[in-house]
């Protein structure tokens, strides 16, 4: 570096891209973040967060058969994530050693039980806010098909573990739940078209297993919330997505369905801007409520 001076060694960090200014230790695809109980993946931003500030962040558990390095790419649906300033966190499933062998999730409460993923999911958190700056408080979990299903089962376990939920295409699995810890704020994005995980649910291994009816589990986080006027109290039906909303709940949290034509395998185009002004603006509504009171 000798010649280049003070000034000429500022210039440069200047015009570096973050990854070359600071790469974390862990988390791209060929290196995961390891943790108790597992390893998961990790994409940032290219600026820095504030001084001293927080990034928001979104925990991804992928579908059957998926690793966690597939959503860090820079093609995949949650990078718009990404380029609004949010750290991606991407979990890897354990190979399942029963039905077909490929990675999933120990997400029904009476299936087999490789791991514990609510205590993994606590461990990836708890790694991730330390690692790359991310405000807990800022946490959308989501997941695909039974990543998606994962994600109903730990809200309902702990509520609290994030500040909203917006799963795809997964729901609960018979026999569902009869009640959940707490309330949430969720978004559930399914498509009409969808024969792999239907709206309806539908028996798996000759009946041995079923998934359940979404619009049953939605009635279950209904009442939790207090949303006693049962029916949905906005509507919209635009070009892509047609939603139903519940915001007047007792808890004051927000349910929402949003529907689109596709099948089980198409994620709309515009779903992570969707999903993260809907994540921000109950972000907001949450702050609102606890300054009032």
């Amino acid at each position: 570096m000798k010649g280049i001076g003070l000034r000429g060694l500022l210039a440069l960090c200047a015009i570096l891209p973050l990854s070359a200014r600071a790469q974390p230790s862990c988390g791209g695809a060929d290196q995961p973040c390891i943790v108790t109980l597992g390893t998961y993946h990790a994409a940032l931003p290219d600026t820095s967060p504030p001084d001293g500030g927080k990034r928001p962040a979104v925990l991804f558990f992928h579908g059957a058969g998926g690793v966690g390095a597939d959503a860090i790419g820079k093609a995949h649906y949650l990078r718009p994530f990404v380029d609004a300033g949010y750290v991606i966190i991407s979990p890897n499933g354990l190979v399942r050693t029963t039905g077909f062998l490929s990675t999933g999730w120990s997400f029904r409460p009476e299936g087999p039980q490789q791991r514990d993923e609510l205590a993994f999911a606590r461990a990836v958190i708890a790694d991730a806010v330390g690692q790359f700056s991310i405000d807990p408080d800022r946490l959308l979990i989501t997941g695909f098909s039974i990543g998606g299903s994962l994600v109903w089962y730990l809200a309902c376990k702990e509520p609290q573990l994030g500040a909203a939920y917006a799963p795809l295409a997964g729901g609960f699995w018979r026999p569902l739940p009869k009640s959940c810890a707490g309330p949430i704020d969720l978004l559930q994005t399914h498509g009409w078209r969808d024969q792999t995980v239907p709206l309806e649910g539908r028996p798996l291994r000759g009946g041995e297993i079923y998934q359940g009816d979404i619009f049953e589990g939605l009635q279950i986080w209904r009442a939790i919330a207090g949303c006693r006027r049962l029916r949905a109290d906005n509507f919209e039906t635009g070009a892509v997505f047609w939603v139903r909303t519940w915001s007047e709940c007792d808890s004051g949290r927000e349910l929402a369905l949003a529907l689109h034509p596709g099948d089980h395998d198409t994620i709309p185009e515009g779903w992570a801007e969707r999903a993260r002004t809907w994540f921000e603006r109950r972000i907001a509504a949450v702050r609102k409520r606890t300054h009032s009171q």
